[in-house]
């Protein structure tokens, strides 16, 4: 085993995962300049983790931070209809999504919302289970490969191949096997690190609504990857078409209510497109997180073990199994609180405005972060530290509302909540069973937030088999 693995674990009842270290907000700007790796965390000060609402740092178009969880709800929520997604966020994503749901406001966004509700259904759980064990069986024949030859591999791919399986899976009835699915996860990989939304200096120095102009490689990945997202839909929209029940069909099939119309081709590429960045990106990104903890926590995979045994015994795990297993269910929420893969869900004033009490000017950065909020020191006892436990019913008092939104608030709220829960719980419970997982250097492991939080560099692992 390796000499880093075989390291104590961390005491349990204290244990702090990574974390960056704050700093004033002066030397957060530096810093966050300096390092050039767009790495947005590295910009929040200190005080972030303890103010309501505020200015963040220093910047020409001016940024507010709101923790308030009755402002953080009206922002999400926006009945006034000025709180739009940042154009940073618009300009970044449209050469990938266009202006598919994900993006867009107003009528556009309730035209398309209505046409693609029903799609969602399919989306159930219950329906989606069966993609869902396919892709862990397919993932415990890689992880038997590494046991047996007790190579190191990376965490973050393999929990990306994993969820983006699933997803094709559950989205156009095929596996990441296909070369198409592959290029689509390679070139994403590649768009997540570059993407200009994360050029720090041209938050701060830029006016709002400036355009973010994008470096021709990023457009390339773009253009990969929609190309590969019009092949797997093409398989749907010829002879055979009608053969398919799964989202894509379900898309394809939507009609506008106000005028009858389908979605064109780009249109359905764009929708299409979202949805498999929200089911594979986002879930891989707190599956890495999880996986990497309970990996350093022997702790916590003794006590899933023995709730894993004592519902499903040596079996399979089925859906209903799911429902039954809290210890599973909390770690993930509490990976959830402390990594929640959207980091920041910035918007725009569009007007002049009061947030609270603080004035913000038009065009103004409004900016909502999870990630502060799920450990601000007025919210959470010991913020940093991983407890599960918090999550328990009889702790229940101690929860804040609209403290914990890891799937967004308001009409935006993620409608793969239950799917991305019951896949982490599946994915947990099944593969912890079977494997205890080593970290090759933990002490390196440091968070970084682009698109999503991710570590900074890949978290090695070597695998072996549970007990072995």
């Amino acid at each position: 085993m390796n000499v880093m693995a075989a390291r104590p674990a961390p005491d349990p009842e204290t244990y702090t995962p990574p974390r960056p270290q704050t700093r004033s907000a002066v030397v957060a700007l530096l810093r966050a300049a300096l390092r050039g790796d767009g790495d947005l965390l590295a910009l929040l000060p200190t005080d972030a983790y303890r103010t309501l609402i505020g200015p963040l740092g220093y910047s020409r178009r001016s940024i507010l931070i709101v923790n308030q969880p009755d402002q953080v709800r009206r922002v999400l929520a926006d009945p006034e209809g000025i709180f739009p997604k940042s154009d940073l966020m618009v300009d970044a994503l449209a050469p990938l999504i266009g202006e598919s749901i994900f993006v867009s406001s107003g009528a556009t966004w309730q035209r398309q919302r209505a046409m693609i509700d029903p799609a969602l259904t399919l989306m159930r759980v219950n329906r989606a289970f069966p993609a869902m064990q396919a892709g862990a069986a397919e993932c415990e024949t890689t992880l038997d490969a590494h046991a047996a030859s007790n190579t190191a591999f990376s965490l973050d791919v393999t929990m990306s191949h994993l969820t983006a399986d699933i997803i094709c899976r559950t989205v156009f009835s095929t596996g990441l096997a296909t070369s198409a699915a592959h290029a689509v996860f390679d070139a994403f990989t590649l768009f997540e690190r570059s993407v200009a939304q994360v050029e720090i200096l041209r938050l701060i120095t830029s006016k709002a609504w400036s355009k973010t102009p994008q470096r021709p490689f990023v457009l390339e990945a773009c253009q990969t990857i929609r190309k590969y997202m019009g092949e797997l839909l093409d398989t749907h929209l010829g002879p055979n078409g009608e053969h398919f029940d799964d989202i894509a069909s379900a898309v394809i099939a939507a009609r506008s209510d106000f005028d009858r119309k389908a979605f064109t081709r780009e249109e359905l590429i764009d929708q299409l497109g979202v949805m498999f960045l929200a089911g594979h990106e986002t879930s891989a990104s707190a599956l890495t997180w999880a996986f990497y903890i309970l990996a350093v926590q022997p702790h916590w995979v003794a006590k899933l073990r023995a709730e894993v045994a004592a519902v499903a015994g040596d079996g399979e795990i089925g859906f209903e199994h799911t429902k039954h297993l809290p210890t599973v269910r909390n770690i993930f929420r509490e990976t959830l609180r402390l990594y929640p893969p959207i980091t920041f869900l910035p918007r725009v004033a569009t007007e002049a405005t009061t947030i609270g009490k603080m004035r913000a000017k038009r065009g103004a950065l409004i900016m909502i972060a999870p990630w502060v909020l799920h450990r601000h020191e007025a919210f959470w006892r010991a913020p940093n530290v991983f407890d599960p436990d918090r999550f328990l019913p009889e702790r229940e008092a101690e929860m804040t509302p609209g403290a914990y939104i890891p799937f967004g608030l308001g009409p935006r709220v993620c409608a793969g909540a239950a799917f991305a829960l019951t896949e982490a719980i599946l994915l947990i419970a099944r593969l912890f069973r079977r494997y205890d997982f080593h970290v090759e250097q933990p002490g390196l492991v440091r968070p970084a937030a682009r698109l999503t939080t991710r570590p900074v560099q890949q978290i090695m692992l070597r695998v072996t088999r549970a007990g072995t």
